[in-house]
C-alpha cells in the first residue's frame, strides 16, 4: 500500500528507524509488551505454539496503512485483509481452479503477510528500502517458523508455514501470481467500499494504479466489474474521482 505516516502507538510498525545491522526480530518480538511472553519462557522455545498464536493477535490489531492518510483512522487491520483474500481464493471460477491448489491459494493468503506481526505494514513511502523490507520479512518467518515453531510437531507445520510464504514471495506458481492478484482485488474492493462509506467524500484514485498489475484472465473480469462499479458510484453522486476507472483493464496490459 502506499502511505507517508508512520503510525504511533501500541500497533504502529516497530523499529523502523533502526539500521537493518542492528534490527531482528526476536529484538522486535521482546519488546512487544502485549504479548506477555519471554523468548526464555518454555512457551517461546518452539515447543508449544502458544508465542505464535499471542503473535498473530498483533494482525487483528494492526491496521492497513495505506488508507491512514486519508484519515480513516478506524480501518482495516491486516488480518482483516487476508481473511477476506483467503475467502476469495476459494470462489476462483472453474477455468482457473481446475488449475490451481485452491487449499493451497487458501493458506498462503492468510500467510501471505505474517511477518507484518512483527515488521509492521511497511508502505512505499516509508524510510525503509526494498532490499530491507524483504530482509526483514524473511528473517522474521525463520524467526517464526524456526524460534516459534522449529519444535512443534517436528517442525513440519513451520516448515510448510515458511515454505508457502517464499512461493508467494517469488510469484512463480500459478497459485502465487493467483494469490497476488487476488492481493490487489481485496485492496480494491476495500477503496470502493470506503469511497462509498464516506459518500465520495474521500478519492482514493491513487491505489487504482494497482489494477494494471493484475495478470490473470479471470482476475481481470473481476478488477474490471469492481472498477465499473466505482464509476457509477461517483456517476450516481454527480462527482468525479481524481483518475478515471473507465479505461478497461485489459486495455492497460
Amino acid at each position: 500500500m502506499t502511505a507517508e505516516d508512520i503510525p504511533q502507538g501500541s500497533n504502529a510498525p516497530l523499529n523502523h528507524s533502526t539500521a537493518l545491522s542492528d534490527w531482528t526480530p526476536q529484538r522486535t518480538f521482546a519488546d512487544i509488551a502485549n504479548s506477555r511472553i519471554s523468548l526464555d519462557s518454555e512457551l517461546s522455545n518452539g515447543n508449544s505454539p502458544i508465542a505464535f498464536f499471542h503473535l498473530l493477535e498483533r494482525l487483528k490489531t494492526t491496521k492497513r496503512e495505506g488508507w491512514r492518510r486519508f484519515d480513516i483512522k478506524q480501518g482495516e487491520s491486516i488480518a482483516d485483509h487476508m481473511y477476506r483474500m483467503s475467502i476469495i481464493t476459494m470462489a476462483a471460477p472453474t477455468t482457473l481452479s481446475s488449475r490451481l491448489d485452491v487449499p493451497r491459494c487458501s493458506k498462503m493468503a492468510l500467510i501471505h503477510d505474517v511477518a507484518e506481526a512483527l515488521v509492521g505494514d511497511i508502505t512505499p513511502t516509508d524510510p525503509i528500502s526494498k532490499q530491507e523490507k524483504n530482509h526483514r520479512e524473511a528473517t522474521t518467518m525463520d524467526f517464526i517458523c524456526t524460534d516459534l515453531l522449529g519444535k512443534v510437531d517436528g517442525g513440519l507445520q513451520g516448515q510448510e508455514m515458511r515454505a508457502v510464504w517464499q512461493e508467494y514471495e517469488d510469484g512463480q506458481t500459478l497459485n502465487s501470481k493467483f494469490v497476488h492478484d487476488v492481493d490487489k482485488i481485496e485492496l480494491l474492493l476495500q477503496m470502493v467500499e470506503y469511497e462509498r462509506s464516506h459518500k465520495c467524500l474521500i478519492d482514493l484514485s491513487e491505489f487504482v494504479r494497482v489494477a494494471q498489475g493484475i495478470v490473470l484472465d479471470e482476475v481481470r473480469v473481476w478488477c474490471n466489474q469492481v472498477l465499473g462499479e466505482r464509476e457509477a458510484l461517483w456517476r450516481g453522486l454527480g462527482k468525479s474521482p481524481s483518475a478515471s476507472t473507465a479505461q478497461n483493464v485489459t486495455q492497460n496490459q
